[in-house]
């Protein structure tokens, strides 16, 4: 089976947050892990965060980015997806970052697997696709 994680439950397979633990159970799965290539933009974001409030070193933050990609087998192109999320968007009136993620569950036909509770009551305005919150 397939899941797509969102970037608010990768980022928590290297920054030890509120929910790390099941976030890292999800990783160990035999599941497929997939994700819009947005998510390495924003898991990136979310560590360099961490490295301004001085909780990683530049090399840290460089090889725990490293890291939780890594855990994804399928990176999907922003390109392949462009077009469902901006429908999306304008449909739901909520911002197209969230709605590249939503275009792949409804794609793909899999699960979204997400911490943002903005995006977890978007996701069920949209038929079809299944969200399962951290």
């Amino acid at each position: 089976m397939t899941l797509i994680v969102d970037a608010s439950v990768a980022v928590k397979w290297v920054l030890p947050e509120v929910g790390s633990e099941r976030a890292v159970a999800i990783r160990t799965t035999d599941e497929d892990l997939i994700a819009p290539s947005l998510a390495c933009a924003e898991i990136g974001n979310a560590i360099w965060r961490a490295v301004l409030r001085g909780n990683f070193s530049a090399v840290e933050a460089r090889e725990n980015l490293k890291v939780a990609i890594a855990h994804y087998q399928r990176i999907i192109l922003l390109e392949e997806l462009t077009d469902a999320a901006m429908a999306l968007a304008i449909r739901l009136k909520h911002p197209i970052y969230d709605c590249f993620y939503l275009a792949l569950a409804e794609r793909e036909r899999c699960a979204l697997i997400t911490a943002d509770a903005r995006l977890i009551a978007a996701a069920k305005a949209v038929k079809g696709v299944e969200v399962r919150p951290l």
